[in-house]
C-alpha cells in the first residue's frame, strides 16, 4: 500500500551530582555513595504506579471498538518510541557535524538500517494502524509527521507527502490530542494501561498530558474547574 510509504519514510530520517551505582548496607540504613560522601537512605525508591480506573462500556460495540482500537495501539506504538530514539539520536549526531556531505551520508546510513529492519514489518500496516502511528508519532516527539520531514528533508516534499496521503486518508499534520478527540484518549487508556502491566515499554511523552484529567472529563464528565 503506497500510503505507508510516506510514514516508511520519516522513520528513514529519524534516526545535581553524579550518582555512583554504589549502595552500601549497614545493620540499619542504606547508604548512597555521591562523590565520595555517604548519605543515609531511610526509605525505599518504589517506581510510579498510577491507579486506573475499572474499565466500562456503555455498549457490546465500544466494547469491540476498544479491543480493536487497543490491538492496533500496541502494535503500532513501538514503532513511534522508535522514531523518536532514532531522532534524539540522528540530531545529537548531526550537531557533531560541520560538512553538509557528513550530514548527508549520516542520514542515508539512518536509512539504510531502518530499511532493512522494518520495511517489512511497516509494509503490513492497514491504513488504520497508519493513522494511529502518525499520531503517536506526535505523542512521542512533540512534532507532527509532517513537521519532521519537513525539517528532515525540504518543504516541497513535506507538502507532497501529505497531499498524496490524505487520498488515503493519512495526514501527516494530524496532532495527538486525548483532551478533544475522544478515540485520542482511548489510545492514552491503552498505553498506559499496557505500561503498567509491562507489555509496552514506557517512553515519556513530549506532550503535557494529564492522564487524571483526561479521564475526569472522559469517564467522570468533569471539567477543569470542577
Amino acid at each position: 500500500m503506497n500510503y505507508l510509504k510516506y510514514i516508511f519514510v520519516l522513520l528513514s530520517f529519524i534516526g545535581f551530582a553524579q550518582v555512583n551505582d554504589v549502595v552500601q548496607d549497614t545493620t540499619d540504613v542504606t547508604y548512597i555513595v555521591i562523590e565520595g560522601d555517604s548519605i543515609p537512605k531511610t526509605a525505599i525508591d518504589l517506581d510510579e504506579v498510577m491507579l486506573l480506573h475499572k474499565l466500562k462500556f456503555d455498549s457490546k460495540k465500544d466494547r469491540i471498538r476498544y479491543l480493536i482500537l487497543r490491538r492496533k495501539t500496541i502494535k503500532v506504538y513501538p514503532y513511534a518510541k522508535m522514531a523518536a530514539e532514532r531522532l534524539d539520536s540522528l540530531t545529537r549526531t548531526l550537531k557533531t557535524l560541520t560538512k553538509q556531505r557528513q550530514k548527508k551520508r549520516y542520514t542515508k546510513k539512518v536509512q539504510k538500517y531502518i530499511e532493512g529492519e522494518f520495511s517489512d514489518e511497516l509494509k503490513k500496516l492497514t491504513r488504520t494502524e497508519g493513522q494511529i502511528l502518525i499520531k503517536l508519532i506526535h505523542r512521542q516527539t512533540g512534532r507532527t509527521a509532517f513537521d519532521l520531514v519537513k525539517e528532515l528533508r525540504n518543504g516541497w516534499r513535506a507538502f507532497w507527502y501529505n497531499t498524496t496521503a490524505n487520498v488515503f486518508d493519512i495526514k501527516l499534520k494530524k496532532e495527538y490530542d486525548p483532551w478533544l478527540d475522544k478515540e485520542d484518549y482511548l489510545i492514552e487508556d491503552i498505553l498506559q494501561r499496557n505500561f503498567q502491566s509491562g507489555r509496552l515499554v514506557r517512553q515519556k511523552s513530549k506532550l503535557n498530558i494529564d492522564f487524571y484529567k483526561l479521564t475526569d472529563k472522559w469517564v467522570y464528565g468533569k471539567t477543569e474547574a470542577e
